[in-house]
């Protein structure tokens, strides 16, 4: 009897001393507020919506009035019934693995070089120079692509070779192109993040490697970038969890008879075959899919970032 009468008055305490400090930071709640519910509305309700994956979704009948497909996951199987989904399954996931070996790493490389530059002026330039293009849009990003290395393009006028090189129609050729756009394209916006990391590093340690006798190699190799590894696991994760992913502007704009072999992802599939056919059953199956594998990725991904460097999202 005792025990419940001190233990109850330290519950109560704890309930008003949390509610007294939701009181006390309410402008901070209030300020919270739009997010939440930006949130609610363009990210938790559209959620309702993924039961016309076990549908036979009909415009008319809305969400709750179609039937349900017969058998349940009939979508589901129709999607990995068909040769063209698993090459598309198979080139998706080439590309973004090829983009965390290769991708990944050149902003963070840029950062750190551009975190040398000593004068202001030249380093604000160079920034914005490489966070430019990130404001272009995939079909002016494509038709640079297609200017350059066209068979009577720059790129080709350069190699000066007898018989031009079709690099938009090789297929061996439409990963590089992607890829390497996808550099040119967000270079500099991805780098910000990590620029911004930088950025708080003390001047303290520079001051005392330089005294020691450290170069600017050593100093990268000893301050900055283990300074910027939390970072750095945290935007790999993030990666790694949007392994499925891939915008299908780019690439369907890049899309032709002749690359379709390697060029064909889960999104322009699914956009092809999803939703230009109004198969919009279909199309959020593949998505559910999606979804489901990247949030299974992400989670192992952070447990083992978690185990090696006891750095994780959650």
């Amino acid at each position: 009897m005792k025990i419940h009468m001190t233990a109850a008055p330290a519950v109560s305490v704890r309930k008003k001393s949390g509610a007294k400090g939701v009181l006390r930071a309410w402008q901070l709640y209030v300020l919270l507020l739009p997010a939440l519910l930006w949130a609610a509305v363009f990210a938790y309700y559209p959620m309702y919506g993924l039961i016309i994956a076990f549908k036979d979704y009909k415009i008319r009948q809305g969400i709750l009035g179609s039937p349900w497909a017969d058998p349940i996951g009939k979508y589901f199987g129709q999607f990995f019934s068909t040769s063209i989904a698993l090459n598309s399954i198979k080139n998706t996931i080439v590309i973004s693995l090829e983009s965390i070996a290769i991708a990944f790493w050149i902003p963070i490389i840029f950062a750190l070089l551009l975190n040398q530059i000593q004068g202001d002026r030249v380093r604000k330039t160079i920034q914005t120079i490489s966070y430019a293009p990130y404001f272009m849009s995939n079909v002016v990003v494509v038709s640079i692509i297609s200017v350059f290395f066209s068979a009577t393009g720059v790129v080709n006028h350069m190699v000066g070779s007898d018989a031009p090189i079709l690099f938009t129609s090789l297929p061996q050729w439409f990963r590089t192109l992607y890829i390497g756009s996808n550099i040119w394209q967000t270079m500099g916006f991805n780098a910000v993040i990590y620029i911004a990391a930088l950025t708080s590093v003390s001047p303290d340690y520079y001051e005392a490697a330089m005294i020691d006798g450290a170069s600017k190699w050593q100093r990268i190799r000893y301050i900055d970038i283990p300074m910027i590894m939390p970072t750095v696991i945290l935007m790999l994760i993030l990666q790694i969890g949007n392994i499925m992913n891939i915008g299908y502007e780019k690439a369907y704009l890049m899309q032709n008879g002749s690359n379709t072999i390697v060029s064909e992802l889960i999104s322009t599939y699914v956009y092809k075959v999803g939703l230009q056919t109004a198969q919009y059953s279909f199309a959020t199956a593949v998505g559910l899919f999606n979804s489901v594998v990247n949030f299974i990725i992400l989670v192992a991904a952070n447990m083992i970032a978690k185990k090696v460097s006891d750095i994780s999202i959650f």
